[in-house]
């Protein structure tokens, strides 16, 4: 029981930091570059991103699942059931999230430094630095709230992953699985497991965002 316990903890937290980071490396520069950037059809973009905030996981999960499976396009990998499709369903739900809220933290600073940054004399280049150096705090935030959304996610992760034991069970689908067989004490404690680690990330960001805020 504890080496499961501590198998899917482990894998709840490598499963959900890898899609944060893969998500973030995709979203933050696109984020920044819409953020800085007014082209026609802005607001239509970022109206489609924040319409995907709430994309359904278990869409996300089908979409995935059909590409992934035998009959699909990308059947050839072998990934379904696996991390690897885990990692990839979270991500997928987590890029718009911090893409639209780099994008409002990047373009509400953009309108107050840009300008001065130009009137002083700083190319483009080092505009876009102040202006993103300026917006960091709202871009920590941005990665926090991706953190939470793969963190929490458990429908697409249950249909590409499968809920397999030792492989791709992570806190999340075994909540369910101990819910449905009726151990809601165990279910309980994976969840207060999960709120731990997610405290203790927020914790460690709020730290950085708070640094951060001082220099």
């Amino acid at each position: 029981m504890e080496s499961d316990l501590l198998n899917v903890t482990l894998l709840s937290i490598l499963v959900s930091g890898t899609a944060t980071l893969l998500a973030s490396s995709i979203a933050i520069p696109l984020g920044c570059y819409l953020g800085m950037r007014k082209f026609k059809g802005k607001e239509l973009v970022r109206t489609v991103t924040y319409t995907l905030y709430g994309f359904p996981p278990v869409v996300a999960g089908l979409v995935l699942y059909i590409l992934l499976s035998n009959s699909g396009p990308l059947g050839s990998l072998q990934l379904l059931f696996t991390p690897i499709a885990m990692i990839l369903a979270q991500t997928l739900l987590v890029v718009p999230i911090v893409i639209g809220l780099t994008m409002s933290a990047v373009s509400t600073t953009s309108k107050d430094y840009t300008e001065t940054a130009i009137i002083l004399g700083a190319d483009s280049w080092r505009t876009a630095r102040t202006v993103i150096h300026e917006a960091r705090i709202g871009i920590i935030s941005a990665v926090m709230v991706g953190f939470g959304r793969a963190l929490a996610e458990v429908g697409a992760v249950m249909l590409v992953g499968g809920n397999i034991q030792w492989h791709t069970r992570v806190l999340t689908t075994a909540i369910v699985l101990e819910t449905r067989e009726g151990n809601f004490e165990y279910g309980l404690a994976l969840g207060a497991i999960l709120l731990t680690i997610g405290m203790v990330f927020f914790y460690l960001m709020k730290r950085y965002q708070d640094k951060g805020m001082l220099t």
